[in-house]
This record gives structure tokens, C-alpha cells and sequence, in this order.
């Protein structure tokens, strides 16, 4: 089961030459800096914009093959849109524009009013006009109309660009439901790494109107254009483990990544469930011996396997825990009087209060 892109798109002085191969179902997310070229692709995926040549398929279905001439339309590519602004109709009710996205569906109906409400928390907006509804709320029900139509694939074209950090907030976890609760692939467009943490599952990078990189979000977290695009002080990598169960002394989660543990602060998970941590470079402490008598709670054994120059006459200290990659961010210094060098043994240490998990 693929998502294949394989686009040309020649506008003006900008070329947009981009190709993608994924596995689905999953949110892969379309990172870059701002006019990159994301928009202009997603509107190519979803048919609103005619490609110069390339191929767009979904699964079986060939949505797009300009050799063989095929350019389904968009009104039956069955793509939810979800774009930036909401384009609600501001003279319905909440209830009347997801029952136009319901009845002008191509598909038989897999995701129901009462489900997309559900989902969404949106029982008690269904007869309130859209003018009386916040920004986050609205982007709520432009996602529910857009599920609305049935989709086979859901595009959102940064679609939590226009609200505050704090209306950000208050529609994230609905994302992450979708995510979780349907089984319908989605692009997702953001140049805000903090969403592609939350959401994605994989990131291709596009630069330029280039894709030049691609992978699961662990690997491309530790990949240098992507580290010099979020910034310093948001690199780092990103590990999924495994939920251990509790640790009755702490009270907290215990989380395995890699050949180490962590010990983390979350709600109340069931052992077995997967969780995402970022682990910031400029949180992890490296020692050449297991610390002792210390307040710090977690500790990863591991090897080092890079040593780069960073910012700011540091070092990035590239460590293998088993088969899991993080990163470090220590002065020169530290690395000559540690006598670091590939194949060393060592601690990364961090506190929990820095770590960030997200269930996924």
C-alpha cells in the first residue's frame, strides 16, 4: 500500500520537480521552509493544479500519468482538502456544512455524521453558525467536512497556520485521533516542526521545489538540512519505544528505546502502547562511566558512532542506544577532555522533565 508522487511543475522563475514513494495508511508530513513548494504540490496531488509531467498514484489507483494521459478529476480523485484558511459556508450551521460534504460525496459512506462528531467533539457546535465559532473550531469542522466526502487520501495544507500557539493546541489532539482512529492516508503540510512531531509517521523534505530527502520521522530527525532549517536549539532526535508499565517507586511511565529505558511523565498508558520522545541534543548529558548519585533519571548506554562540528564551538556527539540513534550537543572541550571518538563507550543522560512524548 503506496503513496507515489512523482511530479514536474514549471511556474514562472519557480520549478517544482518533486517525487515521493511512502507506505500508507500514515501521515506523511511535506517539510520545508516557506514557498518551498508544498502547496504547489499537494494542489498538484489534489488535481487543482495541472502537473508539466509526472505520475501521482495511490495504491492501485493511478490518480495521475501524464504519458498515458490519464488526469482523473479533481471531483472524483475522492482527496479530502483541508487548506489553510477553512472556506466554510459562513450562512450554515456547523450541522448544514457537514451534511453538503456528506451529500456531495462520490463514495459509499464509510465515515459517518455521527463518527466525524465524535471525532471531532463537535455535538455541542452542530446549530451554531460558523461566525459564532472560534478559529480552532472552525478548523475542526473544515476537517470534519473534509472527512465528510469520503476521502481515500486527506491533504491538509497547513491547516493550523492561521491560529495562535494556543488554538494550535486545542486542535492538535483531534489530529492525532484521526491518526490514530482512521485508517485514511494523509499529506500534511507544515513548516512548524512541533506539528510533524506530533503527526507525522514520515517526512519527505522539499527544498527549493526539490524533494531531496524522504524517511520515517526517527531517521530524518537526524538528517543536517532538516536540523538547519528547525534550528539549533531544536535539534535533536526523535525515538519511538514501547511502554514498559509503571515504576511504583517514581510514579513514572517506563518507556523502552533501544537497548535503554526511559522514565517519563505521561498520562495513564497500557503496557505495550508505542510512544514518540524527542530528546533534544542540548538536554542530553554524555558520560564515559554509569553515573551515580545523581538526580537525573535516566540513562542510555550506548556507542559512539559521529562526531560533527556544531554550533557555537560545539560538538554533535552521534550515539548508537541499539539500533536507535540520538544526538548530543557538547562543547569542544568536553569532547577532547572525554577523549570521545568513534566507538567509544557511553551515557547519555537527561532529565524527565525535558523529554516529550506523544502516544502514537
Amino acid at each position: 500500500m503506496m503513496l507515489q508522487v512523482m511530479v514536474k511543475k514549471r511556474r514562472g522563475e519557480f520549478t517544482l520537480d518533486a517525487q515521493f514513494e511512502l507506505p500508507t495508511p500514515g501521515v506523511v508530513a511535506l517539510f520545508g521552509r516557506s514557498g518551498c513548494g508544498k502547496t504547489t504540490l499537494v494542489n498538484i496531488i489534489a488535481g487543482l493544479l495541472d502537473a508539466d509531467a509526472g505520475r501521482v498514484a495511490l495504491d492501485d489507483t493511478v490518480l495521475l500519468d501524464t504519458t498515458l494521459r490519464i488526469d482523473v478529476p479533481p471531483e472524483k480523485r475522492r482527496i479530502g482538502y483541508v487548506f489553510q484558511d477553512d472556506r466554510l459556508f459562513p450562512h450554515l450551521s456547523v450541522a448544514a456544512n457537514l451534511r453538503y460534504a456528506l451529500k456531495r460525496a462520490r463514495a459509499a459512506s464509510f465515515v459517518t455524521l455521527d463518527r466525524v462528531a465524535d471525532l471531532l467533539d463537535l455535538g455541542a457546535l452542530m446549530n451554531r453558525r460558523i461566525h459564532a465559532l472560534s478559529g480552532g473550531e472552525r478548523q475542526r469542522v473544515a476537517i470534519g467536512r473534509a472527512l465528510l466526502s469520503q476521502p481515500s487520501l486527506l491533504l491538509l495544507d497547513e491547516p493550523l497556520a492561521s491560529l495562535d500557539a494556543s488554538r494550535r493546541e486545542e486542535v492538535l489532539p483531534y489530529l492525532e485521533n484521526l491518526r490514530d482512529q482512521l485508517a485514511i492516508p494523509m499529506v500534511y503540510v507544515s513548516h512548524n516542526f512541533d506539528e510533524v512531531l506530533r503527526l507525522a509517521t514520515h517526512l519527505v523534505l522539499i527544498e527549493s521545489g526539490k524533494s531531496t530527502a524522504q524517511g520515517n520521522l526517527g531517521e530524518m530527525s537526524l538528517n543536517s538540512a532538516v536540523r538547519a532549517i528547525i534550528g539549533a536549539d531544536a535539534v535533536g532526535a526523535i525515538v519511538d519505544g514501547t511502554v514498559l508499565g509503571l515504576d511504583a517507586l517514581s510514579g513514572l511511565t517506563r518507556v523502552q528505546v533501544g537497548r535503554g529505558e526511559l522514565k517519563i511523565h505521561c498520562g495513564p498508558t497500557a503496557a505495550g502502547a508505542r510512544m514518540r520522545v524527542q530528546l533534544l541534543a542540548r538536554d542530553l548529558i554524555v558520560a564515559t562511566q554509569p553515573a551515580e548519585h545523581l538526580s537525573v533519571r535516566n540513562s542510555l548506554p550506548g556507542i559512539v558512532t559521529g562526531i560533527t562540528d556544531d554550533v557555537d564551538d560545539s560538538d554533535l556527539i552521534e550515539i548508537d542506544i541499539g539500533g536507535t540513534l540520538i544526538m548530543a550537543r557538547i562543547t569542544k572541550a568536553a569532547t577532547h577532555e572525554l577523549r570521545l571518538q568513534l566507538g567509544s563507550r557511553v551515557w547519555a543522560l537527561v532529565k524527565t522533565a525535558s523529554l516529550r512524548p506523544h502516544p502514537i
